[in-house]
């Protein structure tokens, strides 16, 4: 049975805009707590906010406090982790929605109140995988798909329409608002929930490419559907205390690179160092020169490169693309004044921050030059230059 809180004692009151808001300050941990980094500060405070010593135990917390040490153990330390929302698109949204319909279903048969039966994690679904293209090149090819996708689905649509209404704590955005990964970057993603108790956004996801949202400095990951119903009804994930590995950028792009040339880059170079199954946090003063979507355009390729995830922390730039988004100036205020408090806002210009890795490597970003790769293996960067070169080398290069 679940016990009160052991970390209570942490709760403290922050004044933001003459409201007070609670939060757990997990600064107060020490010396300790100074080395993490920043993308196992998220995963610590999850661990302390939802200790009850029956999924999340004081255990896991002192696992997590301990990275340092417990990373390099042999074999990887188990810790439970709580997500603070998930995100779903419509393939593997329509499942889930229809277990908890049929959960309601079988407590009604029962004689229960079917209406308890919603999401205990905020669940958002994003309905964004139905749309072919049958119109293209006419002014009008837009709505005459959209038309189309909404007679070829119409019993779906209808099923989450009523979702929608029915389910509390699960939001369903509707066709034709975007993909998945823009909404989530541009409108889902809270930073930090700022309701009465103030804590970071973290989220998994039924997409490979939810590490996207890593760009905005919010932690989160690709995972299986039953995974991701797990964490709606209040299930902690069981996962390995990962290794992190430190991404440090200097310099800045050439003007004639992309950030699709730079993703390219990253990729190929932590494909040949193996991060699978670890965390990617990029730092150094690089990483101000790289806008948002920079930044979530690298992130998203997590998937190419094996990590779990490719953190960027929370620093005045994403702060900038809140505002851009049209987030209140009272809900940025609170993000801002809360990361600083708990020692999770960045300055990647200021080299004392910089935290403890499992290793470090480094990119120089005036070295990314133009290059081409795939379209099936982005791994398989060539650059512009080596082009010719390369095409005749492959007329007489063995298939792999």
């Amino acid at each position: 049975m679940a016990a009160p809180n052991p970390y209570n004692r942490l709760l403290k009151k922050l004044e933001v805009n003459n409201k007070s808001y609670n939060y757990y300050d997990i600064s107060q941990l020490g010396a300790k707590y100074d080395r993490l980094p920043f993308s196992v500060r998220v995963l610590l405070e999850s661990c302390i906010r939802n200790c009850d010593n029956f999924q999340v135990l004081e255990k896991d917390v002192n696992n997590v406090l301990d990275w340092e040490k417990n990373q390099a153990v042999e074999g990887g330390v188990e810790i439970a982790f709580k997500p603070a929302r998930v995100i779903l698109q419509d393939l593997t949204g329509v499942p889930a929605v229809v277990d908890f319909a049929a959960m309601r279903h079988a407590v009604k048969q029962l004689g229960g109140d079917p209406d308890k039966i919603n999401p205990i994690c905020p669940a958002d679904l994003v309905i964004d995988h139905s749309v072919q293209v049958d119109f293209a090149r006419t002014p009008d090819a837009l709505n005459k798909n959209q038309e189309l996708e909404f007679e070829r689905n119409k019993e779906r649509f209808q099923f989450l329409k009523w979702g929608a209404q029915a389910f509390d704590n699960m939001l369903i955005v509707p066709p034709g608002s975007g993909i998945v990964h823009q909404v989530n970057l541009e409108y889902l993603a809270r930073v930090v929930f700022t309701k009465d108790l103030l804590y970071p956004d973290s989220v998994v996801g039924t997409d490979s490419h939810t590490t996207m949202i890593n760009g905005l400095g919010v932690v989160g990951w690709g995972v299986g559907g039953i995974e991701a119903e797990a964490v709606m009804l209040g299930q902690a994930i069981s996962m390995l205390l990962p290794k992190v590995v430190g991404y440090k950028l200097v310099g800045e792009l050439n003007p004639l690179a992309t950030s699709t040339d730079l993703v390219l880059t990253i990729t190929k170079h932590l494909r040949s160092l193996g991060v699978v199954g670890k965390f990617v946090e990029f730092f150094g003063p690089g990483v101000c020169a790289l806008s948002i979507a920079d930044r979530a355009t690298v992130a998203n390729m997590c998937p190419e490169f094996g990590a779990t995830v490719a953190h960027f922390p929370v620093d005045e730039r994403s702060l900038d693309y809140l505002r851009q988004t049209n987030r209140s100036n009272e809900k940025i205020k609170i993000i801002e004044e809360y990361l600083k408090a708990t020692k999770q806002f960045r300055d990647y210009s200021n080299p004392e921050q910089d935290p403890v890795f499992s290793e470090v490597v480094e990119l120089d970003l005036s070295t990314v030059v133009t290059s081409v790769s795939g379209p099936k293996r982005p791994q398989d960067r060539v650059a512009v230059r080596d082009m010719k070169e390369d095409f005749r080398a492959c007329l007489t290069n063995k298939a792999i």
